[in-house]
């Protein structure tokens, strides 16, 4: 009974392609306990999966900005001795980051990832007992289960990946009190960076087509800005509604529902797909053919658009129209 560590802390589309490998190790090793150290902004996605045994979350992005803070050492101090106290087979580091590196540092037990050669940061992989290579020109989802099976011992596998999120259950949830439709489509309209965005008269069309074809357009946001790009849309768009300020598995639940989403390059359009939603992905500046969305069997995930090459309102919608029918 093998008891695994995945280490791989954030962002939430690299904290979701992760997920696959867990089914993976399944199969070869069918009552493996699996812990998972993440971003404590992120905790929640291993949390959705029924096969995560603990959640260790790290909270490094916010530890950075208050170093001084004598809070912020026993915290660190904290999450060291939670790792020392558990024993531990396997080790799976496939971030490749010095920052995950150094964390494989902390823990009891023999540590794999990548070699310098494929490693994000090529430091990281002196912190490992075990450099494994995995070319990088291959799609994140990829290269996670590969990376798991050298590290495990077997064959790559070949079916499409199972990222284990319980869909059904979440969408029978009362994660939230919003009162929803019986069919919609959620619009994931937000994104860490302006260059991500697409163009707001484009969600706008988009949303408007919906209308005419009588299906709502929910619209989730997290700060300030995403809220006013929502209430803009809305405005604009009969039976659009912006929802209240969700945590991921409220908004995991919602999407459960979704009769299909469309958003741009962000962890929640990987969730969709995760939950076997559906999912439209539109780049404007990041190639898909590399981090896009990455269908699991029976799914639908269509990237469109990539650096400088955003879709029009009317390809997403042509494409949209046959999956919402």
């Amino acid at each position: 009974m093998p008891r695994i560590l995945l280490v791989k802390t954030s962002s939430m589309g690299d904290v979701i392609h992760n997920l696959p490998v867990i089914a993976d190790i399944r199969i070869h090793h069918p009552h493996a306990i699996f812990d998972w150290v993440v971003e404590e902004g992120f905790r929640e996605i291993p949390s959705l999966h029924p096969e995560v045994h603990e959640v260790i979350p790290v909270a490094i992005r916010r530890w950075r900005k208050s170093l001084l803070q004598a809070s912020t050492w026993r915290e660190i101090s904290t999450f060291r001795k939670l790792l020392k106290s558990r024993n531990y087979d396997y080790v799976l580091d496939t971030q490749g980051l010095i920052k995950s590196a150094l964390i494989t540092k902390l823990t009891n037990g023999p540590s794999f990832g990548q070699n310098k050669e494929c490693a994000r940061e090529p430091l990281a992989a002196r912190f490992y007992e075990h450099q494994l290579y995995s070319a990088r020109e291959q799609h994140a989802v990829v290269r996670n289960r590969e990376l798991a099976a050298l590290a495990l011992g077997y064959a790559l596998p070949t079916l499409a990946p199972n990222y284990g999120l319980p869909t059904e259950s979440l969408a029978q949830s009362t994660y939230t009190n919003t009162t929803l439709p019986s069919q919609y489509v959620v619009g994931l309209h937000a994104t860490s960076r302006d260059s991500k965005l697409w163009n707001i008269n484009y969600w706008i069309r988009l949303g408007q087509y919906l209308a005419d074809r009588e299906l709502p357009l929910l619209l989730p946001w997290a700060n300030e800005a995403e809220l006013d790009r929502a209430k803009v849309i809305a405005q604009k768009v009969p039976n659009a509604t912006v929802l209240p300020k969700l945590g991921l598995s409220k908004l995991a639940a919602i999407i459960a529902r979704a009769k299909a989403a469309v958003g741009v390059d962000t962890g929640l359009v990987h969730l969709a797909v995760a939950l076997q939603r559906p999912t439209i992905a539109i780049y404007t500046d990041t190639n898909p053919s590399l981090t896009g969305i990455y269908p699991g069997a029976n799914a639908i995930a269509i990237n469109l658009g990539g650096i400088a090459q955003a879709p029009s309102a009317q390809q997403v919608i042509d494409v949209l129209d046959p999956l919402i029918r």
